[in-house]
């Protein structure tokens, strides 16, 4: 069935024809007990109101770790422990895959997460802040500063000890943590900033993945790259032969997923990576969608359609149209947004942020440990990532986001100081339990993942509550901006 693009005019009505008068639907569906559908009403206002303030899914998040944290470090300790070693999975015969709720909460579920800020990068890359390559070479550039400067002033604070093997620890950023900071800022935060440290986020934890597979694991697995490679070809022939629908995505992803866990890669990155190739343009667009909804109701209102059957037609038709008159990538992410958002991520934070504290060693070496990962996250990130972006744009390499200066960009390499999941992860592969130099730096090193993390998340709120005052976010840094560019050229 054809159809033409623009706006259907609905013919004039006659005044003499009779109306129909306007029904309206009743306000509880059928079967539904009023007293109980108002009670439920007024009970979601609350939380509807909550949802609608722009930094709630930070302050969400951070109740959640600290929740997370006291019950790790109380008498119930062992009870959260069991939680996540719970084992859960999916058999057929002899075949079993079985995972405990930690596994499908940091490598199932995040993914999810990672899709999200994937699809966030792809619409920058398209017609954002990143779709010019200086501005798109900024995060990567950026990434690698935040990454170097904190791996030296570990190795500055341990030379030659045996503890020197934990130089990886403060490099990696954690992404939902430094999202979730971000949001505590409201609206003051300018999307361009966001999308920064979105894309630095994301190449951050690549390149700790990178450091992870090269030092500090001998396990990856070559197969594993040949099933990634099948996925995205499967990808690629779904696009071209036509296929919208996201579910029909869901094989490719999964065939990319197991093929990244195969491999011995965080299988999160699966996320990135079809975020990165989801379309970023309407089929029929809105034009087209409104074209068919109005020649449907007009079918709709006619007398001659009385069959159920073509009735149903109809709708499966407009409910294409609806789909379709935006893009794939805005469609999921519209759909994702607060899922992510007020369930992944709370979860996320509640299986991660519970470290037990009660045995981490503050003397000699561990000492050592404790100030240089500490140090290494709340002073090695920011310098870094300011230093090399400060040099790469002096020498034109890379440019700024449009509206965002020096002073913001401190800002943002405050938050990538938040470093916790992958931090922790490097953390007992440099220390694994059991083994020398000690267990002790084990505890002591999370001690100080969380301590410098706390650190740079208050320093982020405070410094953001300065730096991207209203008075600033827009006429200061737009003008600094333009000083900068002019200095420069």
């Amino acid at each position: 069935m054809g159809y033409t693009l623009g706006v259907v005019t609905p013919p004039a009505s006659d005044p003499s024809e009779p109306r129909a008068p306007a029904v309206s639907p009743p306000l509880d569906p059928p079967g539904a007990w009023a007293p109980a559908r108002r009670l439920v009403r007024r009970a979601r206002a609350p939380v509807e109101r909550f949802l609608a303030i722009e930094a709630s899914s930070g302050i969400l998040l951070l109740g959640v770790a600290c929740v997370a944290l006291l019950w790790a470090n109380s008498p119930w300790a062992e009870l959260y422990e069991r939680l996540w070693h719970a084992r859960f999975g999916l058999s057929l015969g002899p075949w079993a895959f079985e995972r405990d709720l930690h596994f499908w909460i940091n490598d199932a579920l995040m993914t999810v997460f990672f899709f999200v800020a994937g699809l966030e990068i792809r619409r920058e890359m398209h017609q954002g802040e990143l779709s010019q390559l200086k501005r798109a070479a900024l995060p990567i550039v950026a990434a690698a500063g935040g990454m170097i400067a904190p791996a030296l002033i570990y190795a500055g604070f341990n030379p030659g000890a045996p503890s020197h093997v934990g130089w990886g620890i403060p490099m990696a950023t954690d992404i939902a943590f430094a999202v979730g900071a971000l949001a505590l800022l409201g609206k003051r935060v300018p999307p361009a900033l966001r999308i920064l440290l979105l894309a630095l986020a994301v190449i951050d934890d690549v390149g700790a993945i990178l450091v992870i597979a090269i030092f500090y694991s001998s396990e990856v697995q070559v197969v594993g790259f040949g099933v990634v490679a099948l996925g995205l070809l499967l990808l690629l022939a779904w696009q071209l032969l036509g296929l919208r629908s996201p579910w029909a995505y869901v094989v490719p992803g999964a065939v990319i997923w197991t093929g990244m866990y195969v491999g011995g890669i965080h299988p999160t990155l699966t996320g990135v990576l079809v975020g990165l190739l989801t379309p970023v343009r309407a089929w029929f667009g809105a034009d087209h969608f409104f074209a068919r909804s109005a020649s449907g109701i007009e079918r709709f209102q006619s007398a001659s359609l009385r069959d159920e059957r073509q009735l149903l037609h109809e709708l499966d038709e407009t409910r294409l149209a609806r789909r379709e008159a935006v893009s794939p990538l805005d469609g999921l992410q519209h759909a994702l947004h607060r899922w992510v958002a007020y369930g992944i991520m709370p979860l996320f934070a509640l299986a991660n942020a519970g470290v037990p504290l009660g045995h981490a060693e503050l003397d000699g070496v561990g000492l050592r440990v404790f100030f240089g990962v500490s140090l290494g996250l709340v002073v090695g990130k920011p310098l870094g990532i300011v230093a090399i972006s400060w040099l790469t744009t002096r020498l034109g390499v890379t440019a700024l986001p449009t509206g965002i200066g020096y002073r913001q960009l401190w800002l943002v390499g405050i938050v990538a100081g938040i470093g916790f999941t992958m931090a922790l992860f490097v953390a007992q592969l440099a220390f694994p339990p059991g083994a020398q130099p000690s267990e002790a730096l084990l505890e002591t090193s999370k001690l100080a993942i969380i301590c410098g993390s706390v650190v740079a998340a208050l320093l982020a709120v405070a410094a953001g509550r300065f730096l991207l005052a209203p008075r600033l976010a827009a006429g200061a840094a737009r003008s600094e901006a333009e000083a900068e560019a002019s200095t420069t050229s």
